[in-house]
């Protein structure tokens, strides 16, 4: 069962499936003990191998993530299919992304980008030794996620029109102002 603070009613009345969770989604890569590296001392996961090609990885949340090892048929992803992590400051960001830098090499990440303000947090994106796409990032107003369904919808399902006064995310601040 779900703790408490984990739940937030489903608005799911009219859907076909009745979900109670989005529980995980899956990426590939080269060799499950090269991966499982980087995400248990780099990124910080929790990594159990679970199968004979795969592993699942979790942090914090009622959410997992299985990791597929698949060789040399592994395809890469951009930018856009990205996972997010979630760190407590501005101060954090920029220090993960010192240490990508200086463990660039020893845990096979191809590039690193450099942290900047965008889409309303502070963040930075690296791509990892199977060509996944990961974003450090902080958001000055605790966590994103509850944000975006608090807000609602921001632009027009019809038109793409904006139906708030910017296109980006607005921080608690700017609201109380």
């Amino acid at each position: 069962m779900l703790p408490e603070n984990c739940k937030v009613p489903a608005k799911t009345a009219k859907s076909v499936i009745k979900p109670f969770c989005l529980s995980h989604g899956t990426l590939e890569c080269y060799k499950l003990d090269d991966s499982r590296k980087f995400y248990e001392e780099f990124l910080g996961f929790e990594v159990v191998r679970h199968g004979i090609t795969s592993m699942a990885l979790r942090m914090a949340m009622r959410f997992h993530i299985i990791c597929v090892e698949v060789g040399s048929q592994l395809k890469p992803v951009n930018l856009l299919n990205h996972w997010g992590v979630d760190v407590a400051s501005r101060k954090e960001v920029d220090e993960a992304y010192e240490n990508a830098i200086k463990f660039q090499e020893h845990f096979k990440i191809r590039k690193v980008m450099p942290p900047q303000d965008q889409h309303g947090v502070y963040s930075f994106y690296l791509i990892d030794l199977d060509h996944n796409w990961w974003e450090v990032q902080y958001y000055e107003n605790g966590f994103l996620h509850d944000d975006y369904f608090d807000f609602g919808d921001r632009f027009s399902m019809e038109d793409g029109r904006s139906l708030t006064k910017e296109n980006e995310i607005i921080t608690g601040k700017e609201l109380a102002s």
